[in-house]
């Protein structure tokens, strides 16, 4: 049950987007910029990030929608997304993409803790400063959605079912909402 009634029974961020179309539309251009958008890292890796910090905050909604997204778009499928979440130093990711990853949990557990070791390391691995820039930004608005989805106490299905349709739609529809 939600902290505040939204006037509509749908799960996680969308139904906070409908009860305020106004900020649900900058925030959906938002996520489909930074997840859809132009970008040498590829839909899945950036959906990976975004469940990967997710997992981290905790948030059962963005963990599973954005990780059955992932999923839906990388070759591993859900047993590679399961795998870095369980351990990404170990992950069977690219090199550059479990260092972006050790940025992103830098983000997560707060801005400044991104030090220039994380950052060289994401370097050396081939991470372009765009790459690095896009991992922090992804990072930092995925902190700000889950504790907004968390916050406001926004339905969470317990079926896993509804994450992988949830997934499959994001990763074939994406989340600029309908104009």
């Amino acid at each position: 049950m939600t902290h505040i009634d939204l006037g509509n029974d749908i799960p996680g961020i969308r139904g906070l987007f409908e009860y305020r179309p106004d900020t649900g539309r900058v925030l959906s251009d938002l996520g489909e910029v930074l997840l859809r958008g132009d970008s040498t890292l590829s839909r899945g890796e950036r959906e990976l990030i975004a469940a990967y910090v997710s997992h981290l905050n905790g948030c059962r909604y963005c963990a599973g929608s954005h990780g059955a997204c992932a999923a839906a778009q990388l070759p591993g499928g859900t047993a590679q997304v399961e795998s870095t979440l369980a351990d990404p130093g170990m992950a069977p990711v690219p090199a550059k993409l479990r260092a972006l990853l050790a940025i992103a949990a830098q983000v997560q557990a707060g801005g400044r803790a991104v030090t220039e070791k994380e950052v060289a390391a994401a370097r050396a691995e081939g991470a372009t400063d765009r790459e690095i820039h896009d991992t922090v930004l992804i990072a930092a608005a995925f902190c700000m959605f889950n504790r907004y989805v968390d916050g406001m106490a926004a339905l969470t299905p317990d079926d896993p079912a509804y994450y992988a349709a949830t997934g499959e739609r994001l990763a074939r529809y994406g989340y600029a909402p309908p104009r």
